[in-house]
């Protein structure tokens, strides 16, 4: 990377500003895991800021994981990409639904209206179902509430994954992660899995026949079936 990308930052939230540029040019260089950041000091010069703003930026970029900071010189010296920003994205959306205290109605609803829209795309496309179809076997083998969610969860990732769109796949598993314990809860309540297993067949049927309408409808009936107090008849 050399200087010609860097903007001087505004002296005011110099440090959000420092991280703002950082990833513009994590994305406009097309920089991958494994490539080398500047050193501190010539980061510092080319942004014109201190280095202890350079410095606070990439310690928040380490424990998001974006980075690995290294000490060295020459070649050697600058953080190292160990992910791209986005992959980042799913933690801290699971946190941010955890600590809004958000109400099963309002993570569902949100769901739904994801879930149609991957399952659809999936369709469209003629996504590869070997993930989805994994799930629904391990899901089919299930011997407790718990390893159904864990497959169930499986599937459903791998419905936004084929959609190819990466932010709905990492709002997907963010989603997913948050309410773990409602759907544990809803398997335990349904007690008989074959409805929610046979709404996964369909599912993935309609996908691997490419009919993105069927697609969209199995996953609402699907929620209809785990969550029918949300989905009055």
């Amino acid at each position: 990377m050399d200087g010609s990308g860097w903007r001087p930052v505004k002296r005011t939230r110099t440090f959000e500003d420092v991280l703002a540029q950082i990833e513009r040019r994590i994305a406009e260089d097309g920089l991958t895991a494994g490539d080398r950041l500047p050193a501190e000091r010539r980061l510092a010069e080319q942004l014109g800021v201190s280095r202890s703003s350079v410095r606070e930026a990439m310690r928040v970029l380490e424990t998001l994981g974006v980075v690995s900071s290294q000490a060295g010189r020459g070649p050697d010296a600058g953080a190292v990409l160990i992910s791209r920003p986005d992959s980042a994205l799913t933690d801290l959306l699971r946190l941010h639904l955890g600590l809004a205290s958000l109400e099963l109605r309002e993570v569902i609803d949100t769901r739904h209206m994801i879930e149609q829209w991957a399952a659809a795309r999936a369709a469209s496309v003629r996504a590869g179902t070997s993930t989805l179809a994994a799930a629904v076997a391990g899901m089919e083998g299930a011997r407790s509430a718990e390893e159904f969610v864990e497959h169930d969860t499986d599937f459903h990732c791998a419905i936004a994954d084929a959609s190819g769109n990466r932010l709905v796949a990492a709002i997907m598993r963010s989603l997913r992660d948050s309410m773990r314990r409602y759907a544990v809860e809803a398997v335990e309540r349904l007690g008989d899995t074959s409805i929610l297993h046979a709404d996964h067949v369909r599912i993935l049927a309609a996908i691997e026949q490419g009919e993105p309408d069927e697609a969209a409808r199995a996953v609402s009936e699907h929620l209809a079936h785990a969550y029918p107090s949300l989905f009055p008849h």
